[in-house]
C-alpha cells in the first residue's frame, strides 16, 4: 500500500506544472540575456572587494574536467586596476573606435591563472569558470567581459602573480547598449555599432545550430 502511495504521488508531482522550475528558467533566460560584453563601465560605480569574493565563490560549486581544480582567482581592485589596463585589449574588431572610450575603462577585474601547464582540460575549466563568474556578476547586478587579448608576461609582473594568467575578467556597472542580432551561419559574425552606439552582437539562429 505504502508503495502504491509513492507511485501515485510521484506521478501527481510529474503532471503538476512547477511554479518553481519555470521560474529557475525563466531566471536563467533573463541572465543569458543580460549576461552581454560590455567595453564600457559607470566611473562613478566601485566594485566592492565582497562582489568579488562572490563571483569567484562559484569555482567551489562549479565542474571541473578530472575534478583537478587548478584554476586560481586573483581580485583586483580600486588603484590596483591600473596595473591591469595598459596591458589589455577590447573592441578588437572595432579599433576605429578606441575602446573602451576615456573615463569608462573597466575599475575591477578577476584575473584567472592556472597551477598547471594549459591544455585542453585547463581550457574546459576556464570556460565553465568564466561563464558562470559573469552570471553570478550579472545576478548580483553587476556586467563583465571576458579578455582574452592581454599581455600575459606583463600582467604576470605587475601584480606579481605566482602562475600565468590565462583569462581576465572584467567587471563594473556597464553602460553600453546591446542587442543580440539573429542570423544565419553563413552571414558575417563580427559584432558592430551603430550611429547611436548601440553594439549589435549577431549569433546564429536556433534551427541552424541543430544537426538533423
Amino acid at each position: 500500500m505504502a508503495d502504491n502511495y509513492l507511485e501515485k504521488k510521484m506521478e501527481e508531482w510529474r503532471e503538476k506544472p512547477s511554479s518553481s522550475n519555470r521560474k529557475a528558467v525563466g531566471g536563467l533566460a533573463k541572465l543569458l540575456l543580460k549576461n552581454r560584453s560590455h567595453r564600457g563601465y559607470d566611473p562613478a560605480f566601485q566594485v566592492r572587494e565582497d562582489q568579488l569574493h562572490r563571483i569567484i565563490a562559484v569555482n567551489t560549486r562549479i565542474p571541473s574536467a578530472r575534478n583537478q581544480q587548478v584554476l586560481r582567482f586573483r581580485p583586483v581592485l580600486a588603484d590596483e586596476a591600473m596595473k591591469v589596463l595598459p596591458h589589455i585589449k577590447l573592441g578588437g574588431a572595432l579599433p576605429h573606435l578606441g575602446l573602451p572610450f576615456p573615463g569608462t575603462e573597466p575599475r575591477a577585474f578577476v584575473v584567472i591563472c592556472s597551477t598547471v601547464a594549459e591544455d585542453r582540460y585547463v581550457s574546459v575549466d576556464l570556460g565553465i569558470s568564466a561563464q558562470t563568474m559573469l552570471l553570478q556578476a550579472v545576478e548580483i547586478g553587476l556586467n563583465g567581459i571576458c579578455i582574452g587579448a592581454f599581455d600575459k608576461a606583463a600582467v604576470k609582473q605587475a601584480l606579481a602573480l605566482p602562475y600565468e594568467p590565462l583569462l581576465i575578467l572584467a567587471l563594473g556597472r556597464g553602460i553600453e547598449k546591446i542587442v543580440l542580432e539573429e542570423i544565419s551561419a553563413s552571414e558575417p559574425h563580427a559584432y558592430w555599432r551603430d550611429e547611436q552606439g548601440t553594439h549589435h552582437v549577431p549569433k546564429v539562429r536556433l534551427e541552424e545550430l541543430i544537426l538533423r
